[in-house]
């Protein structure tokens, strides 16, 4: 009331001063259309340079800063392309499809290897006494290896060269996938290093991963120079900068998600054109850290975990994650991975900005790891002899 009253008081004043001039008074209309300008200039020049203190930003509302584009509707959806349509159609009908469980379902145990497998014999020991319960499946893509366990004689599958960083390592896990489902009890199907070990019995593994309705896909937006700085407008339309996300390869598949993979040419194709070492402005995109997680970001981010289940050590901050030699491996080593119940991710950014969330297996929290890399073949003795005590911490 008070500034109402000042404001009248002000103009009466403006009259007596002004009588003598006999200027008219401005009309009414004048003066509302005088307000709606000054009122619309205002918020403009508030969307374009947003106030910065928080008591500024309650000028707008109760509930803090907004941006002009906050009060208003919704921009359209994009309209798919035609080979966008085709690729979504054909998966939301392979991941609606109600499996069906076969009646011994199998877990898919998929080596990508160079060559020999060092720690054969350890998962020949995790193996044992399963027969039924899995498959296994060998790439090995520069030497055919010698094997010693039976469980993996007569395992390899047609392999071809593979190149770090390149499409062909995603060529491969796609290959792997292949020949997995053509077996109908497959079920799940988990993608190994050769510096892999398990860190549960067999089991445990099989119950965490069969009776999830999740597949254990890394997956995380990174701002940085290693994340959306790889990214390629090239990608444009079907993939978006927004959408571009990064994730460790070794993930772990339900059947639809694996089937769905196999379905898809079209984001496959952008990330073989568009993500590869040394792209313009000598940028590195590394297609097995991005498509996949970016590929079910986009068409199911809610039917993957966000994050793997194979352990790795990045604390050294190095290009490389710490690799474990025979000194290392104790007991408490082991206990101590294995008891991890959050994941964590480190953006590439100047804020190193550091992520952690629970570990979530059908909504209740749980150890996040499996599996564990990165084992030198001289850790396979230390490992053998710790094993029946650590797989059951």
């Amino acid at each position: 009331m008070k500034t109402s009253q000042g404001w009248r008081l002000g103009m009466k004043e403006m009259q007596i001063l002004s009588a003598p001039r006999q200027r008219a008074q401005l009309k009414k209309p004048t003066w509302i259309i005088v307000l709606v300008s000054l009122v619309s200039l205002f918020l403009i020049c508030a969307y374009v340079y947003p106030p910065q203190g928080s008591g500024a930003c309650y000028v707008f509302s109760l509930n803090g800063c907004k941006g002009l584009s906050d009060w208003l509707p919704p921009a359209p959806a994009r309209e798919l392309t035609d080979e966008e349509l085709a690729s979504h159609v054909v998966t939301n009908e392979i991941l609606n499809t109600p499996p069906v469980v076969p009646e011994n379902p199998k877990i898919a145990f998929m080596f990508l290897i160079p060559g020999a497998l060092p720690f054969e014999k350890l998962w020949d020991r995790f193996f044992q006494g399963h027969e039924g319960k899995f498959s296994v499946y060998v790439h090995a893509s520069k030497d055919k290896p010698v094997h010693f366990s039976r469980y993996f004689v007569n395992r390899e599958i047609r392999s071809d060269k593979v190149v770090w960083g390149k499409i062909s390592m995603v060529d491969a896990e796609r290959r792997l996938l292949a020949y997995a489902l053509k077996e109908t009890d497959n079920q799940h199907f988990v993608l190994l290093s050769d510096s892999c070990i398990p860190l549960r019995d067999f089991d445990y593994v099989y119950n965490y991963l069969m009776y999830t309705n999740i597949s254990f896909v890394d997956c995380f937006e990174d701002p940085g120079p290693h994340g959306s700085g790889r990214y390629s407008e090239h990608m444009l339309p079907e993939v978006e900068k927004k959408h571009f996300r990064k994730g460790a390869q070794w993930f772990t598949m339900k059947r639809q998600h694996a089937l769905a993979v196999m379905a898809d040419s079209l984001y496959y194709r952008k990330f073989k054109d568009y993500c590869r070492p040394n792209m313009e402005g000598n940028r590195n995109c590394y297609s097995d850290e991005h498509y996949i997680p970016t590929f079910f970001y986009m068409l199911d981010p809610t039917g993957i975990s966000n994050w793997s289940v194979t352990h790795v050590d990045w604390s050294e901050g190095k290009w490389h994650p710490k690799s474990y030699v025979r000194k290392d491996i104790t007991y408490e080593l082991m206990k101590n991975i294995t008891s991890i119940s959050e994941n964590v991710h480190v953006t590439s950014d100047a804020r190193k900005e550091v992520q952690i969330n629970p570990c979530l297996w059908n909504g209740n929290q749980r150890p996040c790891y499996l599996f564990a890399r990165k084992f030198l073949p001289e850790a396979l003795d230390s490992l053998l002899q710790l094993y029946p005590n650590y797989t059951s911490i």
